[in-house]
């Protein structure tokens, strides 16, 4: 989303203020009105350069030793004095502790100080400089933010060279909404929920850690602002909309008033889905609906356990390979896979094989130098050029299934032959395990992502040859709209709500009920309540999703009956263009979203000419 802000004229409180309008990025969900507190506390921009004498250069890299062993003990410090409700999160630290070690950082600013005789804050700089740059250029939303890891590490290593002393996040004397450039996981985790209401940030998105954080500790979040800093002044009045990613600065008393009822509403309705959030997904005439969780790593299990989740329906196993060195060993993976089906047993756990390449790297494995690389070599045909990776990811699993309910599914599958060439590689697997006595299970369902639209195309075809197909639909609506969501000059243009993506939905969701196999759904499109109604009514009853959204769309269920949602599937089929599905689905479920999830749906306080309305 671009970056925008609209000023709106109108009396403020106290002096005549202009109502102003910051869009940004919804990062954590709730609202919340109070007076801004702005932090000002990066050193990275008061960095400068000077050459060293020859004698000078050792000590210079003995003080940034000395830092990075300061900077590693205050990250052991936080995970030890981590509140249990961020037990789940610490490895976000540990994360933060590695990459101090890590040879692209560690190693390069000494090479950089030995080299250049420069200074130590210099050397730091300018590696970050050359990481951020590079991670800034990945599609990958996820892979994107870990660019702002980097930078937090910097400000604290800097910090322990400068013997600048953090500022006590959990100081803060009042109630108020933070307004900064950017914060730390580790900051973020120091705050004192009696006195934080908020978080406003200018950088950041929603896969940052920092992000993460803030969901975890239900703390209302705007990311990617801008300018918040720079409009903002110490002790304005603000409210801030983490569901939709507004912040108002000086808004007037009717936006006060609006807003309180809004409020009143999203905390409603979020208590009654705490209350429920374990309840089945059965619709009004008792149709069992499988609620499932998309996790990344090992310790995401835990949010969906408390969240009511049925299993797991994505596990995105390329997070094991982007943390470290060298690719991790089949009895590494199999640890892994083994820990987390039993931890959620007997429910399933569908494991995804590497979807790496192309944008995507990892230690270990080769980079596509393409100049599309979504198109390029990732995912399964990465996998199948390096079929050792392969054999690796499919021994691990089928050990791992002897201990839980565990599935397979293949990315990006676009043509038979590569379902040909993964049978083959299976059976090398197989072979290979039964003549080393090492117990396994094979026999467990096998599915494809349908996330290209030739595997939609022929769905019929490759349901004779699967027990499931699941729907990416990030990617599926990306191919089929020839649209880059990370391209903000045609961003608006991606729509999950779109005739075409309808249509090639009723095609799989057809070739997958002649067949008898599973429909399956683990895109975004599959967490947005709007569209379940269309999901339910074309067939898919397994939909999995980010683990905050599973009371949500299991409340959305609940308010739904499967006739009602064939007849809207029915009627959304009949649309010929995006604008006339929204406007149906707000006219038709308008009452019940807003029910169901307050100010959580395409429609919100913004009508988009600046004007703010509940």
């Amino acid at each position: 989303m671009e970056n925008s802000n609209t000023a709106i004229k109108g009396q403020g409180r106290g002096a005549a203020k202009e109502e102003t309008l910051l869009r940004g990025i919804p990062g954590s969900p709730g609202i919340c009105v109070g007076q801004a507190h702005l932090l000002d506390r990066g050193l990275s921009g008061a960095v400068r350069k000077y050459s060293l004498a020859q004698e000078q250069v050792q000590g210079e890299v003995n003080r940034f030793k000395q830092a990075v062993k300061r900077a590693e003990m205050e990250l052991v410090r936080l995970v030890k004095q981590a509140p249990e409700e961020l037990r789940a999160q610490t490895y976000i630290f540990e994360a933060h502790s590695a990459l101090l070690r890590d040879k692209s950082f560690y190693g390069k600013i000494i090479e950089t100080i030995l080299a250049e005789r420069v200074n130590v804050e210099w050397a730091l700089k300018k590696t970050v400089d050359q990481i951020t740059r590079v991670f800034s250029k990945i599609e990958d939303e996820y892979l994107r933010e870990r660019a702002a890891d980097v930078g937090h590490v910097q400000e604290m290593v800097l910090r322990a060279l400068l013997g600048a002393e953090n500022e006590r996040l959990g100081g803060i004397a009042k109630r108020s909404i933070l307004v900064a450039g950017d914060l730390s996981p580790a900051e973020t985790s120091q705050l004192q929920l009696d006195h934080v209401m908020g978080i406003a940030l200018d950088r950041g998105g929603r896969a940052s850690h920092t992000t993460i954080i803030a969901r975890t500790l239900q703390v209302p979040a705007v990311m990617g602002l801008g300018e918040a800093t720079r409009l903002v002044r110490d002790d304005d009045l603000l409210i801030l909309d983490g569901t939709r990613g507004l912040l108002i600065l000086n808004p007037r008393e009717e936006t006060l008033e609006r807003y309180g009822l809004l409020k009143h509403r999203f905390e409603a309705a979020q208590a009654r889905m705490a209350r429920e959030g374990r309840l089945p997904a059965l619709t009004r005439d008792g149709l069992a609906v499988s609620i499932k969780g998309n996790i990344e790593v090992l310790e995401d299990v835990v949010q969906v356990m408390d969240r009511g989740g049925d299993g797991i329906g994505l596990y995105r196993t390329e997070f094991l390979y982007m943390r470290r060195d060298s690719l991790p060993t089949e009895e590494e993976l199999y640890d892994n896979y083994k820990q987390i089906l039993e931890l959620i047993a007997p429910m399933p756990v569908t494991i995804r094989t590497l979807d790496l390449g192309g944008d995507k790297v990892a230690h270990g494995i080769r980079a596509s130098g393409a100049e599309n690389p979504a198109l390029g070599l990732r995912a399964i045909r990465l996998c199948l050029m390096e079929p050792e990776i392969l054999k690796t990811q499919l021994a691990a699993i089928y050990r791992a299934a002897v201990h839980g309910n565990a599935r397979i599914l293949y990315p990006m599958i676009s043509g038979l032959e590569e379902l040909d060439q993964i049978d083959r590689v299976s059976l090398e697997v197989q072979e290979r395990l039964s003549k080393e006595n090492i117990p396994y299970n094979a026999q467990i369902e096998t599915g494809i992502m349908v996330e290209v639209p030739s595997a939609a195309v022929l769905a019929d075809l490759f349901a004779e040859r699967v027990r499931f197909f699941s729907l990416g639909t990030n990617d599926l609506v990306q191919y089929t709209l020839a649209v880059d969501r990370n391209d903000q000059e045609v961003a608006h243009l991606f729509q999950h709500l779109h005739p075409a993506v309808a249509r090639l939905l009723k095609n799989v969701a057809d070739a997958g009920k002649a067949a008898g196999i599973g429909l399956a759904m683990c895109g975004e499109m599959a967490g947005d309540p709007q569209c379940v109604p269309l999901l339910l009514g074309l067939g898919y009853f397994d939909l999995s999703m980010n683990p905050q959204m599973i009371p949500v769309v299991k409340s959305m269920v609940r308010e739904m009956d499967l006739p009602g949602c064939e007849a809207i599937a029915q009627d959304i089929l009949r649309l010929k263009t995006s604008f006339e599905i929204q406007r149906y689905i707000k006219e038709a479920l308008g009452d019940v979203l807003e029910r169901v999830f307050p100010n959580g749906g395409n429609g919100g306080p913004d009508n988009g000419d600046g004007n703010v309305k509940p």
